[in-house]
C-alpha cells in the first residue's frame, strides 16, 4: 500500500496520507529512480528468474513447478485462441499479451506487500518530516502505465504493418489512394472518399484516446484501491481491512485481464483488412438468415 507519513506539528503523532507522484528515492548518473521503478525491477527481476527456471527443463514431459509454469500459458494461450481464431496469429500475439497480462498481476499484488508504502526513509520535504517509501505499486504511478499503454499500441501498429503491409496499414488512416481513385469514378465516389478520409482522421485521434484510456483505467483502479486501504487501515488497524485486501487481489486480477484483452482487440483489429471486416459480417449476415 502506498502512503507517505507525516509528522505533526509536535512532531509525535504521524499522519498518513496518499501520495498521487511517486517519490525519487536515488540518482545514478543523473537518472532518478522512483520507489514505483525499484517495484517494476523487483517484478522484472522476479520474472527473469522464473524465465530461467523454465528455461532449466531438459524432460519433454514437465515435472514440478514446470508443471504450473505449463499450465498458465497452455491457459492464455487458449484465451486467446477464442478471440483471434487462428493459430498463427495467436502464436505471434501470446508473446507480449501474455507479457503484459502478467506483469500488470505481478505489479498490482506485489503492493498488497507487508512493507510496501510503510517501510522508507525519513526526511525533510516542503518544511516538514516526511517517511518517503522504499516501495510503491508500479501500476499506482501513471507514468509506468502510460508506458505500457504507449507500448501496446505502438505493437498493434507494428503487427498492422507486418500484417498487412505498411502502406495499406497507414492507408486505413490516411487513406489519399482513395481520394485518387474516386475521381475516376465520378462525383460522389470522391464524396464517399472524402468521408472516409475524415473518417481516417478521427481513427488517429482514435489511437490516442486508446492509449490514455488503458493507462488512465489501470492507474485510477490501482489507485483508488490505494487510497481505499490507506483510509481502512487509517480507521481500523486489525481485522476489518482483511476483506478489503481479498477485494484488492480480485481487482489486481480483472485490471490484468482486462488491460491484456484489449491489448489483444487491438492487435486483432489492426491486422484485419477491410476483405477480413466484409467477409466476416457476410458470415455473420447470412447464419443469421440462416437460423430466422
Amino acid at each position: 500500500m502506498e502512503s507517505s507519513i507525516k509528522m505533526d506539528q509536535n512532531n509525535n503523532l504521524p499522519f498518513s496520507f496518499v501520495v498521487l507522484a511517486a517519490e525519487p528515492i536515488f540518482d545514478i548518473a543523473g537518472f532518478t529512480i522512483t520507489n514505483s521503478m525499484l517495484n517494476a525491477y523487483v517484478a522484472v527481476a522476479f520474472f527473469i528468474l522464473v524465465a530461467f527456471i523454465a528455461s532449466r527443463r531438459k524432460s519433454l514431459v514437465p515435472k514440478g513447478i514446470h508443471n504450473i509454469f505449463e499450465a498458465l500459458i497452455e491457459f492464455v494461450q487458449n484465451e486467446i485462441q477464442k478471440v483471434t481464431e487462428n493459430k498463427r496469429k495467436t502464436k505471434q500475439f501470446l508473446p507480449l499479451v501474455a507479457t503484459i497480462f502478467f506483469f500488470v498481476l505481478f505489479s498490482n499484488w506485489l503492493g498488497l506487500l507487508p512493507g510496501t508504502g510503510s517501510i522508507g526513509i525519513w526526511e525533510m520535504m516542503h518544511g516538514e518530516l516526511e517517511l518517503v517509501p522504499l516501495l510503491r505499486p508500479a501500476t499506482s504511478d501513471l507514468n509506468m502505465t502510460l508506458a505500457i499503454a504507449v507500448l501496446a499500441i505502438a505493437s498493434t501498429h507494428f503487427a498492422g504493418m507486418r500484417e498487412l503491409g505498411v502502406f495499406h496499414h497507414f492507408s486505413k488512416f490516411l487513406n489519399f489512394r482513395g481520394i485518387a481513385l474516386a475521381f475516376k469514378k465520378g462525383p460522389m465516389a470522391v464524396i464517399i472518399s472524402l468521408v472516409e478520409f475524415f473518417i481516417g482522421l478521427i481513427e488517429i485521434i482514435g489511437e490516442f484516446a486508446k492509449t490514455l484510456s488503458l493507462s488512465l483505467r489501470l492507474f485510477g483502479n490501482v489507485f483508488a484501491g490505494e487510497v481505499l486501504m490507506t483510509v481502512m487501515l487509517g480507521l481500523v488497524s486489525y481485522i476489518v481491512p482483511i476483506p478489503f485486501i481479498f477485494l484488492e487481489l480480485l481487482v489486481g486480477i480483472i485490471q490484468a485481464t482486462v488491460f491484456a484483452m484489449l491489448t489483444l482487440a487491438f492487435l486483432v483489429v489492426a491486422t484485419m483488412s477491410h476483405g477480413e471486416g466484409e467477409e466476416e459480417h457476410h458470415e455473420e449476415t447470412a447464419t443469421v438468415a440462416a437460423h430466422g
